[in-house]
């Protein structure tokens, strides 16, 4: 206790930015669970298949740093859901999974503080910035960009797997607030994002893997909150079962998913991580544009 106390002491600003985000979650938690007393209504089939999808999802997410939103939002738009709404329903459950990832990864020191503080307002401001535009205009324009970014990332990072000269991380370099503020733009856009843009451009820079991913997962927390916010004003129905179902797998995984990210070798964590990005990045392309 007397750590906590002298911890806001020292960063009363921040302090105060961690007390408003509880108060939100709070609410977030009153919107995503206010028919949850009322379960004889709900569709247990959908339930548990969103179940399976979150906890696999917060598998690889926690463990890699990415595809949570990307294969929850794959899943809701392949059932129908309209963009805006599916992105909505991801990013409610995803406060929670982010919530229990990286509470996870900061236990076991895989949290970069100085660079956590360097990444949260920015991706904060482009998360409400993204939600505020999927709420109003199509995200499939800004999809095909994005997805080839993430290509030339996938590239960048499998190249640096075989690169024998490791590149210094430079945790003060100006483009990483740059980088957060897009990265939590696209993943509010997406209904996923975040972790394939931010994380992946941080391990391209030289950044740890343990390091990169947990970090990242940590500060998805307040990006995933900032986005689910913004879209309580646009979007009215919010359907129990599949944010239900996310929340549970997801948060069942993170514990899991968090211990693999740091037992995991870190060559082989970035060529599975660079694997994973050029095969969504073309995947993505595809359907935005076939």
């Amino acid at each position: 206790m007397d750590k906590i106390i002298l911890k806001v002491k020292a960063e009363p600003l921040w302090a105060l930015f961690f007390l408003i985000s509880f108060l939100l979650i709070i609410l977030i938690s009153f919107k995503s669970f206010a028919g949850i007393m009322t379960l004889e209504g709900l569709d247990w089939e959908m339930f548990f298949w969103f179940l399976l999808v979150g906890f696999v999802a917060q598998t690889i997410d926690g463990a890699l740093g990415m595809a949570y939103g990307v294969t929850s939002n794959s899943m809701l738009l392949g059932i129908g859901i309209p963009p805006a709404m599916a992105s909505a329903w991801v990013h409610f459950a995803q406060v929670f999974t982010s919530l229990a990832s990286g509470f996870s990864h900061w236990r076991l020191g895989n949290v970069n503080w100085s660079l956590a503080k360097r990444l949260i307002i920015p991706g904060v401001l482009g998360a409400v910035i993204g939600a505020f535009f999927l709420s109003n205009i199509d995200s499939k324009v800004i999809k095909p960009v994005i997805a080839l970014y993430l290509l030339v990332m996938g590239i960048v990072i499998l190249k640096k797997v075989f690169r024998k000269k490791e590149k210094t991380f430079d945790a003060k370099e100006k483009s990483i607030s740059y980088l957060a503020g897009v990265g939590g733009f696209a993943d509010a856009i997406g209904g996923g994002g975040w972790g394939p843009i931010v994380n992946s451009t941080l391990l391209g820079k030289g950044q740890t893997p343990r390091y990169a991913i947990g970090t990242g997962n940590f500060v998805e927390i307040f990006v995933s909150l900032g986005s689910a916010v913004t879209f309580l004003f646009f979007i009215k129905e919010l359907s129990l079962a599949p944010v239900l179902g996310l929340i549970v797998g997801g948060v069942i995984a993170s514990p899991f998913a968090a211990i693999i990210c740091k037992k995991m070798n870190a060559k082989i964590l970035m060529f599975i991580v660079g694997l994973l990005i050029v095969f969504l990045s073309i995947r993505t392309f595809y359907l935005t544009i076939f």
